[in-house]
């Protein structure tokens, strides 16, 4: 259903305001670089801190510059179920391609809690659901027995994995099925999640390196390993980089270096150190995407 490399895309801000300009002109971007799928909304869109109206425009302005060439899975998870089914049915409404719903945070549900919370939403909403499962930033790590059993609902069709465990995907495929779509949350480890099972990574890093993550991810499906290992060594210092501070600083600052948005993150967020911009840049220079 979904595969290869599909950008976690930044949410550009100009004086407090989504730069909605930018945002659409970053959109079509990673189109023509490469990218086959568009998570707007997500974490490193900032989401916890746009607004429901902010929220739901930006789904709705990547939806339209997309123009259908590739899919939007357009982050909808709240840790209130509620909130989570209002969003996942106006991304329907929209015109996304699935929902990525977070594990709830704060509120660190049981694992019959993850089940009725993200069957609620299933049974509301009407759109395919991947689940991300990210315990770093949630607290909550919903299990492969969980997992299994939401898989078992026909809208149910895949997950991020952003737990670092690399036993799990192939654990995920063995009691759940090839059919069930595994992405990696993790840009560092992609092409080894691919190889326990997974089939592309929801990434940080294709902000601004599109064409590169891509072409990795394509030279992995194509069975072409020595280009595949090649570009995934040649990214790894941007990987780094993209996460010596809290996500996404970093990515708005490299962003800003190649003309695409400004370095503006929101509250609670700041501006990256000194310290940070030097190793973004550096990286960056590294990998070819700085002179």
């Amino acid at each position: 259903m979904f595969h290869g490399s599909i950008v976690a895309l930044l949410t550009p801000f100009k004086n407090g305001k989504v730069d909605e300009a930018a945002f659409q002109s970053f959109v079509d971007w990673q189109v023509r670089e490469g990218t086959h799928g568009l998570v707007p909304c997500g974490t490193t869109g900032e989401s916890p801190t746009l607004s429901h109206d902010e929220h739901r425009r930006v789904v709705e302005l990547c939806i339209e510059a997309a123009g259908g060439r590739v899919p939007v899975i357009a982050g909808t998870g709240s840790n209130s179920t509620e909130e989570a089914i209002a969003l996942t049915r106006h991304a329907r409404a929209a015109g996304a391609a699935a929902a990525l719903v977070v594990t709830p945070y704060y509120n660190k549900p049981t694992q019959e809690g993850l089940y009725q919370h993200f069957k609620a939403i299933h049974d509301a909403a009407g759109l395919p659901i991947i689940i991300y499962n990210i315990p770093g930033r949630s607290v909550v790590d919903m299990s492969v027995a969980t997992m299994a059993r939401l898989a078992e609902l026909p809208n149910i069709v895949g997950v991020k994995d952003a737990t670092a465990d690399l036993a799990r995907p192939l654990r995920t495929r063995v009691e759940i099925g090839p059919e069930f779509c595994q992405l990696s949350g993790e840009d560092a480890t992609a092409i080894a999640f691919n190889a326990q099972g997974g089939v592309g990574c929801i990434s940080v890093s294709a902000n601004v390196a599109p064409g590169l993550c891509a072409a990795m991810q394509d030279a992995w499906r194509s069975g072409d390993l020595k280009t595949c290992f090649a570009l995934r060594d040649r990214l790894m210092p941007l990987h780094h980089a993209m996460f010596v501070e809290t996500s996404p600083g970093p990515v708005k600052y490299a962003a800003s270096l190649l003309g695409k948005c400004t370095d503006e993150v929101r509250l609670p967020l700041v501006p990256v150190s000194d310290a940070t911009r030097q190793t973004v840049r550096e990286a960056m220079v590294t990998v070819g995407l700085l002179s």
